[in-house]
């Protein structure tokens, strides 16, 4: 995967054009993750390169209530989506105004999300590629409800007796949807075994909409093979941004030239980490700050010599300048070594779910 001359024969990826003067330059773009996509998060990965970046799922019940969390969740900053969750279309349409009038560009609507609460509980995220005429009914609404691109997330299907993905692209289509990202995986997957990008060209075949590859690309070799099988117009990066807010461009850059971009030096990672820190304790208050900023802290150090114990004891600091100092002196003893990242990327199949 390697070889650039090998990229001749990959689908170059293009600007989607969403309508309403909505384009997205570059389609490498950053799923929606819950407790990781938080503006500081997108912020930073925006920064680095994202051609779009998308918030956290957020139940529309909880818009529509005004709930001080979720309106922060809501908040945005340049060309970014906010996406919705729910079942019912008149609260999804409500909800989707209320995004667009706190600065969304971009709606995306789940009907991905496999936990329990939200697919069985509440009969939203992918339950509803289970009720193709309820799903209908709520991208309907939803579209009709606003002036900018509505677009769906969704899985093959709830499981692989019903892999429905393609017809359910074709109703978004006709309910005035613009793009369509499918993660390669069933509901009842939930994030076990392996995403299946060449069942995604299914999907690509049987609309005229984009369609976004997304599931189990963490390395720019995945995001060509992703592409190669799906004939997707773009990749959708989850886990593999972890600690890493600059893959995004890495990937972006290997797409569009062949040549992969080497990780930013050990020193500049920490100024990155530094800075993101910052700005997390900025935005939710140093005491929460503190403790959403820790599974950060962990993914920035992930397999740099010496990480279990720094991360064990970045645990257990409830201060931020004792965190600060402790993220100085374990990066620069390994930058005063001369240590450098072999550029690799592991992810325990737990950590991703």
């Amino acid at each position: 995967m390697s070889n650039p001359a090998s990229l001749r024969t990959s689908p170059a990826i293009k600007p989607i054009d969403l309508g309403g003067g909505t384009v997205i330059e570059t389609p490498v773009i950053l799923a929606p993750m819950s407790g990781v996509t938080d503006l500081p998060f997108r912020r930073l990965v925006r920064a680095h390169g994202a051609g779009l970046v998308v918030s956290e799922m957020i139940a529309s019940w909880a818009m529509i209530r005004e709930n001080r969390n979720t309106l922060r969740m809501a908040e945005t900053e340049g060309l970014s989506a906010v996406q919705l969750a729910g079942c019912e279309p008149e609260a999804m349409a409500e909800a989707a105004c209320l995004a667009v009038g706190r600065g969304a560009r971009i709606i995306d609507i789940n009907f991905g999300c496999p936990v329990k609460k939200v697919a069985v509980g509440q009969q939203a995220g992918s339950a509803l590629m289970r009720d193709e005429r309820a799903a209908a009914r709520i991208l309907e609404a939803t579209v009709a409800a606003v002036p900018v691109p509505v677009t769906l997330k969704m899985r093959m299907g709830w499981d692989h007796a019903h892999l429905n993905a393609p017809r359910l692209a074709r109703i978004a289509e006709a309910s005035g949807i613009r793009m369509v990202t499918v993660h390669g995986r069933t509901r009842q997957q939930f994030y076990n075994g392996t995403a299946d990008w060449d069942f995604i060209a299914n999907v690509k075949k049987s609309v005229s909409i984009p369609v976004i590859a997304n599931g189990d690309i963490t390395t720019e070799g995945e995001a060509i093979t992703a592409l190669r099988l799906s004939g997707a117009d773009g990749v959708m990066l989850g886990r593999g941004c972890y600690g890493r807010p600059w893959f995004p461009a890495q990937v972006a850059h290997f797409l569009q030239t062949g040549a992969r971009l080497a990780d930013p030096p050990l020193v500049t990672q920490k100024h990155i980490l530094l800075s993101h820190y910052d700005s997390m304790l900025s935005y939710f208050g140093a005491d929460a700050g503190i403790r959403f900023a820790r599974k950060h802290i962990g993914w920035y150090s992930r397999g740099l010599p010496g990480s279990a114990e720094f991360r064990s004891t970045s645990n257990q600091l409830a201060d931020a300048p004792s965190v600060v100092a402790l993220i100085h002196r374990f990066y620069d003893k390994l930058v005063t070594t001369g240590y450098q990242r072999d550029g690799g990327f592991e992810l325990d199949r737990a950590e991703a779910a």
